[in-house]
């Protein structure tokens, strides 16, 4: 049957970060830093929300777009919290999923050849959804000595005459890192010039610790260059519901409905409902899981301090980045014996594109408790490939 496959298809890697998931998944006594979801339930007026709606009978198609009322929330809260303004009508797209937003912006722009600009390390779909849309991923290395944030010179020497969009995930996953409103003007400024487009994943923009998330839409002259792709999953701890938006002007907009509508109708209904008592009454408990998030974040970074792993301060999402290089394994190589020796599930910085080598991700969206375990398993692990050498 492998004939029938599509080649782009065929010869696609599966992801990085299942496949560690997948390995850990069933076992006994592993401890999962691997997948990023909360271990946060949705909060239980968001779940009573939906089963009401069930309970009234609101199970019917809503508007390609999604729930006018949800939207206008959206609307609302984007202007409150990041001070981006779209008009619910005609610029915004309930989607299933932030990840649906991202394939829809790509498919809606990439003409077979377009060259997708994408900061590595990074999330894993970017560069398959690019592919299979026809479009030429092209990665942008990042390091941690600057913080693994993208600089115009680094920006500007991956610009070709084939350039057509730059993708942005900030803050960072897998690093955490951010971006400031100075580091994104000189980045603006380059976007300008070369007449770029911008899709800007910002799933994780309510996790930022000590200052605000800045979205590069809010940056002056680039809303009208920038599809901004969001969602409920992380911030609302709603991984499952598959809930997200997307947000750009209204002609991009509309090229993206048309996808949409032949692909996936709308969101589910009462996933709806769900996220829109999540907009107008889950503010305190979104807080305090971000609260509880910063507490963990501070305790794994001076954990793998400790145990002698160099690891930056990451400043967004629920990730660390610590790197393993001085161990003299690849990534691979540590995250496979760590899982197997140390019963210790992370995923190697390679799943994440150019400069993940030499580094791990590390959820920290799991118990203080399961942290702490965690690291004391890897620092006897990195004691004893220090007994081996």
């Amino acid at each position: 049957m492998e004939s029938y496959l599509s080649p782009l298809v065929r010869n696609m890697p599966p992801s990085g970060i299942r496949k560690f998931f997948d390995l850990a998944n069933g076992s006994k006594d592993i401890i999962t830093l691997g997948v990023g979801e909360p271990d946060f339930t949705t909060p239980w007026h968001v779940r009573e929300a939906c089963v009401y709606s069930l309970e009234r009978g609101v199970t019917a198609y809503t508007s390609n777009a999604g729930m006018i009322e949800l939207r206008e929330a959206i609307s609302d809260y984007l202007h409150d919290s990041f001070h981006v303004a779209y008009d619910p009508k005609d610029q915004i797209i309930v989607t299933v999923g932030g990840s649906e937003a991202i394939d829809l912006a790509l498919r809606a722009l990439i003409v077979p050849g377009d060259e997708i600009l994408i900061p590595e390390p990074c999330y894993v779909p970017y560069s398959p959804i690019t592919s299979i849309s026809g479009g030429v991923p092209v990665g942008i290395e990042t390091f941690a000595k600057d913080d693994f944030k993208l600089t115009a010179e680094s920006l500007e020497a991956k610009i070709t005459p084939k350039s057509k969009v730059l993708i942005l995930c900030y803050p960072s996953n897998p690093t955490g890192s951010i971006m400031t409103y100075e580091d994104w003007l000189p980045i603006a400024k380059v976007v300008e010039k070369h007449d770029l487009i911008v899709i800007s994943d910002e799933i994780y923009a309510e996790l930022t610790y000590d200052q605000k998330h800045v979205s590069f839409a809010s940056i002056p002259g680039m809303k009208d260059r920038t599809i901004l792709a969001s969602g409920f999953s992380k911030a609302f701890a709603m991984t499952g519901w598959r809930m997200g938006y997307v947000c750009a002007h209204p002609e991009i907009i509309s090229a993206m409905l048309k996808i949409h509508q032949y692909t996936i109708m709308c969101a589910p209904v009462m996933g709806q409902v769900a996220a829109l008592e999540a907009l107008r009454n889950g503010m305190e408990e979104k807080d305090r899981m971000i609260e509880s998030y910063n507490q963990r974040r501070r305790l794994i970074v001076q954990g793998f301090h400790d145990i002698g792993l160099e690891c930056h301060e990451p400043k967004g999402a629920f990730y660390a980045f610590p790197s393993i290089a001085s161990t003299g394994l690849s990534s691979d190589e540590f995250a496979q014996r760590l899982l197997l020796e140390a019963r210790v599930a992370a995923v190697p910085g390679t799943a994440f594109g150019n400069g993940g080598e030499g580094f791990l991700r590390c959820s920290y969206a799991t118990s203080v408790a399961q942290l702490t375990e965690a690291l004391d398993r890897i620092g006897k692990f990195l004691h004893k490939l220090t007994q081996e050498s």
